[in-house]
């Protein structure tokens, strides 16, 4: 019978070899091409919730109507192909660094913070491999719609025994989510993210001021979206359980809408500028 120690040995191999895979430099190389098609994405949501600043109609400011725009463009299928995959490899990546941090759970006095850190890189791998499959969705033809499918899955959620609480657990999480991105961006955390010996001097502070207005632009809009859903929960009212573009929507009804939501627009194209000064020097090492 094996005793704990051979196999603690065993799990050490199968990772170590699990992490040479995601450390190859062609895993790598492709996952910069998601990183970029990442920054192109938030690029051209800025353009929608700007469109949607000056009352312009057009397609959802969010990640589906960028995703929507990519597929109207020459070689717009491709493209998608094209995104879709580099994201589906950029989520292996992020979720690679996890293989390097496991051990820490073993022991107990670095056991929270090793959590903390691959809670992280889990959750970026989730966001990744979402819109990667989104892209690949929208490659194939079929016809999805974000908030739509938010609806109907809140509606859903509300009229199973305890639906409420779980929509408004959701919420509250969404809202942390955000908080989390906003905190992000003021204490400039995300600048763990870029491969800082790499980048010349002259660009950090240009990624780190276009960082900063990302994330936080970012946090407001998802933290919006979570107040919305929380309403969703609390008055059964299905119809207020929106994505993205309903939060962007919410903000252009207000009566400084149109100039609080062109000051949104901007953030998420600084995101993506941040975004792809990151597919030029990245480092998916959180601890760095």
């Amino acid at each position: 019978m094996p005793t704990a120690r051979s196999l603690l040995d065993r799990v050490h191999r199968v990772i170590t070899h699990a992490r040479e895979v995601t450390d190859h430099p062609v895993l790598e190389a492709v996952a910069r091409i998601g990183l970029v098609a990442y920054g192109v994405v938030h690029l051209l949501i800025g353009w929608l919730a700007l469109q949607l600043a000056r009352g312009a109609g057009g397609a959802d400011a969010d990640q589906t109507g960028a995703l929507q725009t990519v597929a109207g463009s020459p070689g717009g299928l491709a493209l998608l192909w094209l995104i879709g995959l580099g994201l589906g490899a950029l989520a292996l990546w992020q979720a690679g660094e996890v293989l390097l941090w496991w051990h820490g759970l073993l022991d107990a006095t670095h056991r929270r913070r090793t959590a903390l850190v691959c809670a992280r890189c889990l959750t970026k791998a989730a966001v990744y491999a979402v819109l990667g499959v989104t892209a690949l969705l929208f490659a194939v033809g079929a016809d999805y719609q974000a908030d739509e499918r938010l609806r109907e899955l809140t509606g859903e959620t509300l009229e199973v025994p305890a639906g409420p609480v779980l929509v408004a657990g959701v919420a509250a999480g969404v809202v942390a989510v955000g908080l989390y991105s906003v905190a992000r961006g003021v204490t400039g955390g995300f600048m763990k993210d870029i491969d800082l010996p790499a980048a010349p001097d002259r660009w950090e502070p240009v990624i780190e001021v276009v960082g900063r207005i990302g994330y936080a632009a970012k946090g407001i809009a998802f933290g919006l979206v979570g107040v919305l859903l929380w309403r969703a929960a609390t008055s059964a009212d299905v119809s207020t359980a929106t994505g993205l573009d309903g939060a962007m929507t919410a903000i252009a009804g207000v009566g400084a809408g149109p100039w609080l939501l062109t000051g949104v627009a901007a953030g998420f194209a600084a995101f993506g500028v941040y975004a792809l000064a990151r597919a030029r020097y990245p480092d998916r090492d959180p601890s760095s």
